[in-house]
């Protein structure tokens, strides 16, 4: 099981159309693949740098990847543990380069063994479903896109938010308008204060329109606002961009910040969100699971880490969905087939 070979490339997909949030519009995703050899096997991870989120480029991402894989050089894949545990050490803070690195070594070593990731996590394969995003758009094309996502069978819905208090409930009332049974999150990727949280919340609630979570809706540093936001509303609160580590996650959890924590495999890597599920878990706070505009390769390695955990009650793994061509053929729907050996995923 002896690492020969790590080979590490630019990823480049186009979007089927432009996807905006309130840090920014993506109408290609900029990621990277790696790919970790043995003389058995052969395991991928991607990585989906995002500068406003993740603090990479892609150059540096790809910089970085290339610099992890001088270190596993020649290593043995049965120590995974202090495989991961050297990369990360080594480059601080790259989350997207090290998800990618990371995810080859462990997809290769299940691989090698010829069992499905979902293993290493404590569960067996199972089919895992997903939500659908809504990015922000005016109210007339949300209710579109909602209708679509409700005709190919999604019956969770998450709309982006962030903008004005205005213009967020207009585009989640005609989401509701176009998927009147979907159940709905609202994402506001950091661009609300505490007091925009309760008028959002609120005005929802004069509506009649019911949240299942409101996501990060404050600077993911200021876990105090994220605190002041969930006292505020009724509708749980999840934590995402303030969660990175498992140590982020005891902070909102001392701090009593979230209801949910948003376990993204693109900002903590793969044995660290098992961590962070953990601390969650003790602290009875709902798991999440999030991502970012990835293939299959890092869709399908969360979806093993959901049904290995076993513990996820929001499920928002549709990332590969919004590209215009994934690097598999693949359905339209909500549904993630997960499947062995390692992720199950070899890129064509």
């Amino acid at each position: 099981m002896r690492i020969e070979r790590v080979s590490v490339e630019p990823l480049d997909l186009a979007l089927r159309e432009p996807f905006e949030i309130s840090l920014g519009t993506q109408r290609h995703a900029n990621n990277l693949l790696v790919t970790v050899e043995t003389d058995g096997a052969t395991g991928y991870g991607e990585g989906s740098p995002l500068t406003p989120v993740t603090g990479e480029t892609q150059a540096a991402a790809l910089a970085t990847a290339r610099a992890a894989a001088d270190l596993l050089d020649g290593r043995n894949l049965a120590d995974y543990r202090d495989l991961v545990s050297e990369v990360r050490a080594t480059f601080p803070g790259m989350v997207s380069a090290l998800f990618a690195v990371e995810t080859a070594i462990l997809d290769a070593y299940c691989r090698e063994r010829g069992m499905p990731l979902s293993e290493l996590f404590g569960g067996s394969p199972r089919t895992v479903t997903t939500d659908l995003t809504v990015p922000i758009l005016p109210p007339d094309e949300a209710r579109a896109r909602a209708e679509r996502a409700a005709a190919e069978g999604f019956d969770h819905l998450k709309v982006k938010t962030g903008t004005t208090v205005e213009d967020d409930v207009a585009r989640v009332a005609a989401v509701r308008d176009g998927a009147p049974d979907a159940g709905l999150t609202v994402d506001a990727n950091q661009g609300w204060t505490p007091k925009e949280t309760a008028r959002f919340a609120d005005e929802l609630e004069s509506r009649g329109i019911d949240l299942s979570l409101v996501e990060q809706p404050v600077p993911a540093a200021d876990v105090v606002g994220l605190a002041r936001a969930r006292e505020a509303v009724s509708v749980p609160v999840a934590a995402d961009e303030s969660v990175f580590t498992p140590e982020d996650a005891i902070r909102v959890v001392r701090e009593d910040a979230a209801d949910v924590i948003n376990v993204k495999l693109g900002k903590s890597g793969l044995l660290a969100a098992r961590d962070i599920a953990a601390v969650a878990e003790a602290a009875n706070v709902e798991l999440m699971v999030g991502c970012m505009l990835e293939s299959a390769v890092g869709i399908h390695a969360s979806a093993h880490v959901v049904a290995g955990v076993g513990s996820f009650s929001h499920v928002d793994l549709d990332g590969n969905l919004l590209l215009a061509e994934d690097v598999v053929p693949s359905e339209r729907g909500p549904t993630i087939e997960v499947s062995g050996p390692g992720h199950g995923v070899v890129p064509e």
